[in-house]
């Protein structure tokens, strides 16, 4: 996408006005990590938006494009990744991770529904009926896993954490991680075997 349509994406956004009281002024947008502009976002902060917008709008752009095929839908799925960022940014936590991969889970779901606007039929779910075999005591064990590999995470080099959670929570493949992140694929998959494997050294007898 060129400049221009950029900006009439990112107009026909039509987003809803939110509070921007604070007491005092944040650092600049543009310094912010990912995860700070989610947390500003979570604010009300358009200054903010409009920054992770021009951050990520191209990538998310390429995303949808080579999953949809349709230069038209991949634009509607862009414009709905980034009202649903300005809708659901509270709900992102940064103890559970960097922003870029909430960012791109995000993204994934918009281009998935899009994709079912004309592959499939619309039909309805029930979601009142229990999962079968959850209950309090599965739920407890599952919330100590999922932290205990956030925090195993934590403990990686950036560069293999990084390419893990793009992967494993932001939904892209080795090639759009390679794509994203301007590197080699080759280098992605390198990073990716050294993490998981230093992961498996972290957990080892722990996740038994």
């Amino acid at each position: 996408m060129n400049t221009r349509r950029d900006k009439d994406m990112e107009l026909a956004l039509d987003l809803p006005a939110r509070s921007t009281h604070r007491e005092a002024r944040p650092a600049p947008a543009e310094r912010s990590s990912d995860g700070e502009l989610l947390q500003r976002i979570a604010d009300g902060d358009r200054e903010a938006f409009d920054v992770l917008y021009r951050r990520f709008v191209r990538p998310v752009f390429a995303l949808a494009l080579r999953r949809l095929g349709d230069r038209g839908r991949a634009e509607d799925a862009t414009q709905e990744t980034f009202t649903s960022i300005w809708r659901s940014a509270p709900s992102y936590k940064p103890e559970r991770g960097p922003g870029g991969p909430w960012l791109f889970a995000v993204a994934r779901n918009a281009i998935v529904d899009r994709g079912r606007v004309r592959s499939e039929p619309p039909v309805e779910t029930p979601t009142d009926a229990p999962e079968p075999g959850i209950g309090p005591p599965e739920r407890a064990e599952a919330g100590w896993v999922s932290w205990r590999v956030h925090r195993a995470l934590e403990e990686l080099p950036q560069t293999e954490r990084t390419v893990i959670e793009l992967a494993y929570w932001g939904g892209l493949s080795q090639s759009e991680v390679a794509d994203y992140l301007n590197v080699p694929l080759g280098t992605v998959k390198t990073r990716t075997r050294s993490g998981l494997h230093r992961l498996a050294d972290l957990l080892e007898g722990e996740l038994e």
